[in-house]
């Protein structure tokens, strides 16, 4: 199938016995490296501008989380989907590229979890963040659960909307922009999820959504929460679509109090998808923002 504006040829390589990770790694080698983590139920793709208006300079390194995108989708007898297996992963896959300095996290949905998530055992190694309609910390006390995530997390029903109609994916690519998708974008984000086994991926993400302490992904949350203000030292840029009916001005909110230096870039036109929404805007901001604090030569 032809991506649109998805000109790279990915790589993989077994990221787990028997499973291989789909990834982009675009760029000069020698380049600052920019880790793009996307998010459910999405794929590298949404990252596909970004890649294109940064990797002349910038290292470029885009991982599909297995069972997603163009990486295996194994079942749960052979993968454990859970945030945990997703920062391992992550690991895994900077190990196998030898990247071992600093990096600049870009993160959008989940991918900020995993991110900082990963972050909370190498704090030193990130350089910069650009964080794009996302959370790295519980859900916050004064926003109620949407109930199209309860709808998927809690009940039978939502889980075989998602697993037998794609309902995920297909309804996302709908609602989580302000201008409509072209029907090939549209078509590029719901090309992997097209089978039964091939959308497990996009229905754990949503059960494995952390509301508690009895939640498997809640530790790292919780830990990533209480830690975010560590990074505040650290050149961030916060880019929102305020029409997030999940990752809405609440979670704004709580990265501004704990990055209170960072800059804004936030849309009131904009959705989830805020990269489709406003990439003529976005990819140049982002390019400008690294350009201007670049990675200290001792990192």
């Amino acid at each position: 199938m032809h991506y649109p504006d998805y000109p790279f040829t990915p790589k993989r390589f077994e990221v787990r016995p028997g499973i291989q990770m789909s990834y982009l790694d675009e760029g000069p080698r020698t380049g600052e490296v920019v880790l793009m983590l996307h998010g459910n139920p999405s794929w590298s793709f949404y990252w596909r501008k970004l890649v294109s208006g940064l990797s002349d300079r910038y290292r470029c390194i885009v991982p599909d989380h297995v069972g997603m995108g163009l990486s295996d989708k194994p079942d749960d007898a052979a993968y454990r989907y859970t945030l945990e297996s997703r920062v391992e992963d992550l690991g895994t896959l900077l190990e196998h590229l030898s990247i071992s300095g600093k990096v600049t996290l870009a993160v959008h949905d989940w991918g900020g979890m995993i991110g900082f998530g990963w972050a909370l055992g190498h704090s030193s190694r990130i350089a910069r963040l650009v964080v794009l309609n996302t959370s790295a910390f519980p859900l916050p006390a004064d926003k109620p659960m949407p109930w199209q995530l309860k709808l998927g997390r809690n009940l039978r029903l939502g889980a075989w909307a998602i697993r037998g109609f794609n309902a995920f994916s297909g309804i996302a690519s709908y609602v989580g922009v302000a201008q409509r998708m072209p029907s090939a974008v549209r078509a590029a984000y719901v090309a992997p999820y097209d089978s039964w086994a091939h959308r497990i991926a996009t229905l754990r993400f949503v059960q494995d959504i952390p509301l508690g302490p009895d939640d498997p992904a809640w530790a790292l949350v919780e830990e990533s929460g209480r830690r975010l203000a560590e990074y505040a030292d650290r050149p961030a840029l916060l880019v929102w679509g305020l029409r997030d009916f999940v990752f809405d001005a609440h979670f704004l909110r709580g990265f501004e109090q704990r990055l209170p230096q960072a800059q804004s870039l936030i849309f009131d036109d904009a959705g989830h998808y805020v990269l489709e929404d406003k990439a003529a805007v976005i990819v140049p901001r982002v390019r400008a923002f690294l350009d201007a604090h670049p990675v200290s030569a001792s990192g």
